[in-house]
């Protein structure tokens, strides 16, 4: 099928598309190529993809009305995966109008988008962060999301509930994916692993929030590839027993629905580094310091609903997929 994917010059978007492109889809890539990192690590993540004869790429930005506009009038696509965004929590508290401009005007002109050309699904990145002040472990998608505490994390919550509201007036079927900590070959420079590798192998002193107590659900981007992919094979559709008396977080009424997508084993940063530490054969000299604003203390994925719906299950133990980030990044960097 054609599937448009945004964010194709990103970590997930890229390796989204390069899957779509070996199982026969034809895919209309967009990215605006922006500079909140290396440039040139997204134009190689390209590299990978341009030359394909079912890849079309377009240097675009979701939050250009026009250009959007012109994008699903030309392509007419029958799916779409939105996966570009103003990512990052720390950033949001320095630069918010970045987040509204891509996270809230981007996803609005995605939405219409999607509502004006007969799209089949939209499935949306939304993000773990929305689970703000939950303490209540693992987090399901049958738990309340009203206390963000970063701008970001309101921006995928917002999210949603815009899906939700095109889902019940339109009746567009819609999938938002809360990931949880994606790390591999190909990551975010600004994330944790690629920033402790980059340092530990130049011998320089390593950041360590939350004096490394804090837990994430450490995600490998193969088994959110797989995720995505089945979630976008199967449609939306409304849950016959919603009801507004006991609403359900997670389901609706409209063709609605929100996943986790986890790794279900949460590690301990310090036990993170410890691996990477063994499989660069270096030790890290540790700064430890306190939990930064906007973070949140730990991140665990109750991903049943996913399970149930899709025959989702992560594969990827963190000393493979750790392994394989060094393999590239020592590839990619020399």
């Amino acid at each position: 099928m054609k599937v448009l994917v945004t964010g194709t010059a990103g970590f997930i978007g890229n390796h989204l598309s390069l899957r779509l492109l070996e199982r026969g889809d034809e895919v209309i890539g967009v990215d605006n190529h922006n500079d909140y990192y290396d440039v040139n690590l997204k134009l190689a993540r390209l590299d990978r993809i341009k030359d394909h004869p079912n890849y079309t790429h377009i240097k675009a930005d979701i939050a250009d009305k026009e250009n959007m506009e012109k994008v699903f009038k030309q392509h007419q696509p029958q799916r779409v995966v939105n996966l570009a965004a103003q990512a990052g929590v720390r950033y949001s508290i320095e630069n918010p109008h970045a987040y509204i401009d891509s996270n809230i005007v981007g996803f609005t002109n995605i939405l219409e988008g999607c509502r004006h050309n007969g799209v089949e699904h939209l499935v949306y990145a939304s993000s773990s962060s929305v689970y703000g002040a939950n303490e209540s472990m693992p987090f399901s998608v049958h738990d309340n999301v009203d206390h963000p505490l970063s701008l970001y994390a309101a921006s995928k919550k917002a999210n949603e509930l815009m899906a939700h509201t095109y889902s019940h007036l339109y009746n567009l079927p819609t999938t938002g994916l809360r990931f949880f900590t994606v790390y591999g070959p190909w990551g975010r420079p600004d994330m944790a692993l690629f920033l402790f590798t980059k340092a530990i192998l130049a011998g320089e002193p390593i950041k360590v929030f939350n004096y490394g107590k804090h837990r994430r659900d450490f995600t490998y981007v193969d088994d959110i590839v797989e995720g995505v992919i089945r979630t976008l094979d199967n449609i939306a559709a409304p849950n016959p027993e919603w009801t507004g008396e006991k609403p359900d977080s997670g389901t609706s009424k409209a063709p609605w629905r929100v996943y986790n997508i986890g790794n279900q084993s949460p590690v301990e940063l310090l036990k993170y580094i410890e691996v990477l530490e063994q499989k660069l054969g270096k030790k890290a000299e540790k700064e430890l310091l306190p939990l930064q604003p906007g973070d949140v203390p730990d991140t665990y994925a109750d991903v049943q609903a996913l399970v149930d719906d899709v025959g989702y299950k992560p594969e990827t133990p963190i000393e493979k997929g750790i392994e394989n980030f060094v393999e590239w990044y020592q590839s990619y960097y020399g």
